[in-house]
């Protein structure tokens, strides 16, 4: 005898061995249990959740000799011939291939039959939004007053192409896909049925891979089987049948994005191309590393939510910690784009390959979540040049800037305007920041470390300090609310007191000495003096 598909050979007989769809089975038998059938139903859902399954179950249910619990016995002449295919009760249509006016006609002339043998007629319709309309308009008539012992069943994967006056003529169920720990425990009872020695985190991958179909997961575990028969089935042997990538090869893909290393991104997108590994997969699966990483960034105890091992949880914590939210929701912008983009290119790997480079270099975006992205490649670059000007390598250079400018300055004092008064007196607390401002400023997170080496301080009237940037856009940045609060924090931690801040920019076409006085060459000064 020929070999059976998993899927067709383990298709299930009784409602209670469909999974998944609880809400749908328990309507069904309870309107069985009360005789209270109704004349017709909408099934819809995505592919492989059991709504044809359902269907057959129901035909054989309601024509019964000896229902039990408002499930079909199996055992009875009806149930066998609907089984068998042979029984003339129950008619199934494909409306992809008979969607014309003529079909819905002969429909039309042979419910007018009784059937020979059971108690109702059922005419099980799939994919019925292929219908034409015209096929949909002789419908009608027919679905609104059947004759008693007549059902319609339908089903179909796009409910919104259905028309309304046939929606409203149906009970409408809606299948929901199928969990992936529902689809899990489904094929490991399967496999033990089967004598498969199968690793369960290659069954979870599968689950995962089907998208909530049960069939696509019965297929796939298929195709897997076949490739390692009479091998034991492990994780690593279902990356390679499926094309897929280990998560290991993400994490390494992920710190080479954030290291801005675009020829280090290029050759794993190379390794993986040479292997054969499918590009679409990479893209979705990436996409949803992505996701566990802003999880674990944005709530507390997602242990559980998130279905990874041990030893991969430990790696995402630590990855989470280097990422911040808003470079995860970019990440995710562009990637999800790129899903959709792969459907249809003819250059896959380019389309991969650009999506990537695009993550490694922000300036080639001009959208909005990229502006904090290319604001914190500029402070890496401007960190890496201060590190060279620490290592003496360009000290001569800045020796000579700042000769120049300090001729210049002199030059230009005479045009200069009055700086503005000093308060008579600095209060202790504030002189005391001012002389831990700049150790305080480098433990600040990186975000506005930066920005702070170009900050100076001066004093408002209401003996507040005054942090002032020299432009607008720092000033954003390090006025924000969770910014000033992670400044007066370190300033409790330093000093012990509480300080009022306040985060200020210098007028555009002025100078900080027209506005502002600077209290920390102030106080430097009298420090020097006192010494």
């Amino acid at each position: 005898m020929s070999y059976t598909a998993l899927y067709r050979k383990f298709r299930p007989t009784v409602f209670e061995d469909v999974k998944g769809q609880d809400h749908i089975i328990t309507t069904l038998q309870n309107q069985i249990r009360a005789n209270r059938i109704g004349h017709a139903y909408l099934f819809c859902g995505t592919r492989g959740t059991g709504k044809t399954t359902v269907a057959k179950i129901f035909a054989k249910a309601v024509n019964c000799e000896h229902p039990a619990d408002g499930s079909p016995c199996g055992e009875c002449a009806m149930c066998r011939s609907i089984a068998a295919g042979t029984s003339m009760n129950v008619i199934e249509i494909d409306a992809a291939s008979n969607n014309g006016v003529d079909s819905i006609r002969e429909i039309r002339e042979e419910v007018t039959y009784r059937p020979t043998e059971g108690r109702y007629k059922v005419y099980i319709i799939d994919e019925v939004h292929m219908l034409s309309i015209g096929a949909f308009n002789a419908l009608l008539k027919t679905l609104e007053e059947p004759p008693e012992y007549v059902i319609f069943i339908l089903a179909t994967t796009e409910i919104h192409k259905i028309p309304v006056t046939i929606l409203s003529r149906c009970q409408h169920y809606d299948f929901k896909r199928i969990s992936i720990e529902t689809i899990t425990d489904r094929m490991k009872e399967l496999m033990d049925t089967e004598k498969v020695d199968v690793e369960e985190r290659a069954l979870k991958y599968i689950a995962k891979a089907a998208d909530g179909s049960m069939r696509d997961a019965l297929s796939l575990l298929d195709q897997c089987i076949a490739f390692y028969l009479g091998q034991r089935l492990t994780y690593d042997n279902v990356l390679e049948v499926l094309g897929a990538v280990d998560t290991d090869v993400f994490s390494r893909l992920l710190r080479k994005v954030l290291a801005r290393d675009v020829a280090g991104v290029l050759d794993i997108v190379d390794d993986m191309v040479m292997m054969g590994r499918e590009l679409t997969q990479l893209a979705s699966d990436f996409t949803w590393y992505l996701r566990n990483l802003l999880l674990l960034k944005t709530s507390d105890n997602i242990e559980d939510v998130l279905d990874v091992s041990t030893e991969n949880m430990a790696q995402l914590k630590e990855e989470a910690q280097l990422t911040d939210t808003d470079m995860l929701f970019r990440y995710i912008r562009i990637f999800s784009e790129l899903s959709g983009q792969l459907k249809y290119s003819t250059q896959k790997r380019v389309t991969l390959e650009v999506a990537l480079i695009k993550m490694c270099v922000p300036a080639m975006e001009a959208k909005q979540d990229s502006v904090l992205d290319r604001i914190r490649a500029v402070e890496e670059k401007q960190e890496e040049l201060e590190r060279e000007m620490e290592s003496g390598a360009v000290r001569g250079a800045v020796y000579a800037g700042r000769e120049m400018a300090g001729g210049e300055a002199e030059s230009s004092g005479a045009r200069m305007t009055a700086k503005p008064e000093l308060p008579a007196a600095i209060p202790d607390d504030i002189q005391e920041v001012v002389k831990n401002f700049r150790s305080v400023a480098d433990e600040a997170s990186g975000m506005i470390r930066g920005y702070l080496r170009k900050a100076r301080l001066s004093l408002g009237g209401d003996n507040r300090l005054l942090i002032v940037l020299p432009d607008s856009l720092g000033a954003s940045v390090v006025g924000r609310e969770d910014h000033v609060q992670e400044l007066t924090r370190l300033i409790e931690q330093r000093i012990g007191k509480k300080v009022e801040i306040d985060v200020r920019c210098v007028e555009e076409g002025r100078h900080f000495e027209d506005t502002f006085v600077d209290i920390e060459q102030k106080i430097n000064m009298e420090i020097t003096v006192e010494d």
